[in-house]
């Protein structure tokens, strides 16, 4: 009944069984899934029985996913920097996902400055976004019949200017001349909110908004620049989402915990945060009127002991039993190099403690 589970997370009402997801373990760690559903993942072609196999045997509640990114800035006709990508893993064809930095376009602030979203990239057509959205949320509840799916925008905000300019071109263009920056960010809020009004029209009942506002550290400048540029357009982005009835969650990565109150403040009915944010009290000012995904860190799996990782587990199923909006997850995603027989214990521990 993972479905009945997550969907009743999101409405913030309680259900026999806790929910959970998890996130980039189903597309990288071949190992564990083999060990789970007893297909041999060495062979490709066998992978993607082998994912479904292992998300029924998890019992996700509700399946993370996104539908716009880079590819649309490209469709658009953008150039967005590359930032590379480190190795972490192998994905469901078998290639690795190393990849090194190959392009700068804006290594000068006079280049981002130059930069109008709203007059320089494409507009889609509606019914082209919805076609798009529509179809990518059929292919999410394929890959989990009995959970909730859903699809979204990854390069929300924040996150899409950090994938145009790369952090440091995206820093010095920021820190050099903030006002000639946040003419940036309203084109790109002008350009984005295309896809915001496309998915108020389909018939998508969940939407997932991601944009990585922190580091782990915290915010990257002043929160006051957050709540003066970010925030403002953040809510007019969701207002036509929710005015057309939909759940919305939203993901950052890095400490938020200072943005607690803003993101609450939006409207949206869950929020998908890391571990080092302080859970207990999001769950503690907030959790009455908004849901919450997370919980267990992966470097808890990957160092802690048995004993560890129950308290880490128990702690986070704590806040479950209390607050009807939570939703398990490792909330650094659950790599490939977390040895199985400690992923099958947070799997044990998971299905011990999830009945209410």
């Amino acid at each position: 009944m993972s479905y009945r589970d997550g969907w009743a997370a999101l409405n913030l009402q309680f259900s026999p069984k806790i929910p959970r997801t998890e996130y980039s373990v189903c597309s990288y760690h071949w190992e564990l899934m083999q060990q789970v559903t007893g297909i041999d993942t060495s062979c490709v072609e066998n992978r993607p029985a082998a994912q479904l196999a292992f998300r029924r045997s998890w019992d996700y509640g509700f399946l993370w996913a996104t539908r716009i990114s880079r590819g649309e800035l490209l469709e658009a006709g953008a150039t967005p920097a590359d930032m590379g990508h480190a190795v972490y893993g192998e994905d469901a064809s078998g290639q690795g996902d190393f990849r090194p930095v190959t392009t700068n376009p804006y290594a000068d602030p006079e280049q981002v400055y130059a930069l109008d979203p709203a007059a320089q990239f494409r507009f889609f057509e509606r019914s082209e976004l919805i076609r798009k959205f529509e179809e990518h949320y059929r292919e999410q509840q394929a890959l989990v019949p009995d959970a909730v799916a859903m699809s979204g925008v990854y390069v929300t905000l924040f996150s899409g200017l950090i994938e145009l300019l790369g952090w440091e071109s995206l820093l010095l263009a920021l820190g050099t001349d903030e006002r000639r920056f946040n003419r940036l960010v309203d084109s790109y809020y002008h350009w984005i909110r295309q896809f915001f009004e496309a998915y108020a029209e389909s018939s998508i009942p969940v939407m997932m908004v991601h944009d990585d506002l922190c580091w782990t550290s915290g915010p990257v400048t002043d929160p006051a620049w957050y709540r003066r540029v970010i925030f403002p357009r953040l809510k007019q982005l969701l207002e036509p989402v929710l005015a057309a009835g939909k759940r919305v969650m939203f993901t950052s990565d890095g400490r938020i915990d200072c943005f607690f109150r803003d993101l609450a403040e939006l409207g949206i009915h869950s929020l998908v945060m890391e571990p080092c944010c302080d859970l207990e009290f999001f769950a503690r000012e907030f959790g009455r009127e908004v849901g919450f995904v997370g919980g267990v860190d992966c470097r808890t799996l990957m160092y802690g002991s048995r004993d560890e990782i129950r308290r880490e587990v128990e702690r986070a199923m704590r806040l479950g039993r209390e607050y009807p909006g939570f939703m398990l997850a490792v909330g650094n995603h659950l790599p490939a190099n977390v040895p199985v027989e400690r992923a099958l214990y947070y799997n044990e521990l998971y299905e011990e403690l999830a009945y209410r």
